[in-house]
């Protein structure tokens, strides 16, 4: 299924671009972009757009050093962001987890459209917290670029959900670099549709993002449509939950996201995107206790 503004595989490109070749249409909803991923391989200049003359004489992959200065208004780190409209998440299911449905922390890659790593995250709080308060945890959670070092946390305080009780819903702070406030993700109150702010470092609002009233992947994709301050008009990127098949979405809890946005967005925004959607990942597609069962926006 497609949202408003979005093609189906038998539609016209996406007017906003950034998808595959000059002339190719756009890939079906949900970020599907016929790739076939190369594990492990990091991309050519990430994590900063290093001087390619300065690379000559070395092999695809190898360590390439941050670059000198950072551009004005970008955060170390995150150079790369400015170059892309897409983000592939993927959630790497721990063993124990799988085995015996002990919580763990939860763990992520970050590629690009080609396939390729350029972040990984992981979930850091304790055990009991894990176990006891579920997809509703509090947590921080570190991204960090192939060079290993941390360049975005993401905290999540203690919140509720409930389609009743409109305070003390979810919001998760993004900082890049860490200590440093770039923006804010909060619940906005819905009787039924899941629906979130974008905002800024000083919590104004820039963007709305919005979910399905069902927001379940029954064997299809979920698309979270991201729009302007007002949440009106055409929308200008999304947030998509993909369906993993049927064997993967019972038995595990891993899930594959994909975020598109325009490529002049600011890169601070981007790294807030980022942080929406690991807070939909928890609060709608988190499996809760021993019955498996998920969030929704009415539980």
């Amino acid at each position: 299924m497609s949202g408003p503004g979005y093609p189906s595989p038998n539609q016209p490109a996406y007017p906003m671009g950034g998808f595959g070749e000059p002339g190719k249409g756009a890939p079906p909803a949900g970020f599907q972009a016929g790739y076939q991923p190369v594990p492990d391989q990091p991309i050519m200049y990430q994590p900063g757009p290093a001087n390619p003359a300065s690379q000559q004489g070395q092999p695809y992959g190898a360590p390439v050093a941050a670059p000198v200065s950072v551009p004005a208004g970008v955060p170390p780190g995150l150079e790369y962001l400015t170059q892309i409209d897409q983000i592939l998440i993927h959630q790497k299911v721990e063993l124990l987890e799988a085995i015996i449905g002990f919580e763990t922390n939860n763990q992520y890659e970050i590629k690009n459209s080609l396939g390729q790593k350029i972040y990984s995250a992981k979930e850091k709080n304790d055990c009991c917290t894990r176990n006891c308060c579920g997809a509703l945890r509090s947590f921080d959670m570190k991204i960090k670029d192939n060079a290993d070092r941390e360049v975005i946390r993401l905290i999540r305080p203690y919140r509720c959900v409930s389609c009743c009780c409109p305070c003390c819903l979810q919001e998760m702070e993004i900082q890049a670099p860490p200590g440093t406030t770039v923006g804010y993700v909060k619940q906005d109150w819905h009787p039924c549709y899941p629906k979130f702010s974008i905002q800024g470092p000083n919590k104004e609002t820039v963007m709305k993002l919005e979910g399905p009233c069902l927001a379940c992947n029954c064997c299809g994709d979920v698309h979270f449509e991201l729009k302007g301050k007002d949440g009106t008009g055409d929308p200008i990127g999304r947030i998509s939950k993909q369906w993993s098949g049927l064997l993967k979405e019972v038995f595990t809890d891993a899930d594959n996201f994909g975020i598109q946005f325009p490529m002049d967005m600011d890169v601070k925004m981007k790294a807030v995107l980022m942080g929406a959607c690991f807070l939909i990942d928890f609060m709608f597609f988190e499996k809760v206790g021993d019955s498996n069962q998920r969030n929704s926006v009415f539980s």
